[in-house]
Order: C-alpha cells, then structure tokens, then sequence
C-alpha cells in the first residue's frame, strides 16, 4: 500500500502546512478505501488560477480549486491526481463562510481529492450533493 502525496507551493503562501496538506490527502484516502494512489497538490496565486481555469475549463477568473483525475487501466493501479488550490480564493470563501481560512483551505483539498476518486456533485445545489455531505464530514473530522 503507498498513498504518496507531493505538495507544491510554487512560492504560494498556504495557511496549513505541507505536511499537514499531506496528512488531510491520506486520511481522504483511506477513508475512501484507496490503498494505492499518487496525488499532487498545488497552491497557486489568483493570475495562474485564472489561467488554468480558462486552459482548461473555459471559464473566466481565479477559482477555489480544480482537480485533475486520470483514469485507471485497471482497478489494481494507483488512483492518480492532481489538486490545484487558490488560498487567496479560499480566504474570500472563508469570509463568507465566517470560517477560519486553514478551514476553507482543508475544505478545499477534501473536495479536490474527492473529485479525483470519482465524486462529483451538479453545478446547482452542490451543497446539497452526497459528495458535499462526505466532504463536510471529512472536513469535521479533520479540523481542530
């Protein structure tokens, strides 16, 4: 079993540390019965953001993450991924929330590690989605 996890900052500051990052990823995983997996996570500023978002998925302006999941020959390779998340996003999110912003960010790498196993939740009522529900349960057992 290896669930490896790399944490880039690309000199972007992140209010959870990498290893802290790399620990939320593992314990996703494991909750997830993933036994095999190699996952990236990204932090990047507002401008490379924006740029990813409108690379590759069409849309205007900096997002709070996206996630890139590959699909497996077969069910014995590892789970491969990669999370891009935007902290300065994240602290906006986290004010609206009136969450702490190491919250939002945790929450941030929860749901970008979910979308790369596989879950998924509609555009409208995201909130209301199953994955939503694994996510924030994830999140309350991972938080302080």
């Amino acid at each position: 079993m290896s669930l490896d996890v790399d944490v880039s900052s690309d000199g972007v500051r992140s209010p959870i540390s990498r290893e802290r990052t790399q620990e939320i990823v593992q314990r996703v995983l494991r909750s997830e019965k993933v036994r095999n997996a190699l996952v990236s996570i990204t932090f990047l500023d507002k401008r490379s953001m924006a740029r990813l978002n409108k690379e590759h998925l069409g849309h205007a302006g900096p997002t709070d993450v996206i996630s890139f999941g590959f699909t497996r020959a077969a069910a014995t390779d590892p789970v491969v991924g990669d999370v891009y998340v935007c902290p300065e996003v994240a602290r906006d999110n986290a004010r609206g929330r009136g969450e702490p912003v190491r919250r939002e960010v945790a929450r941030l790498v929860v749901h970008g590690t979910l979308h790369i196993l596989g879950h998924d939740h509609p555009d409208e009522g995201r909130e209301s989605s199953e994955m939503w529900r694994t996510q924030e349960r994830l999140v309350s057992r991972l938080s302080p």
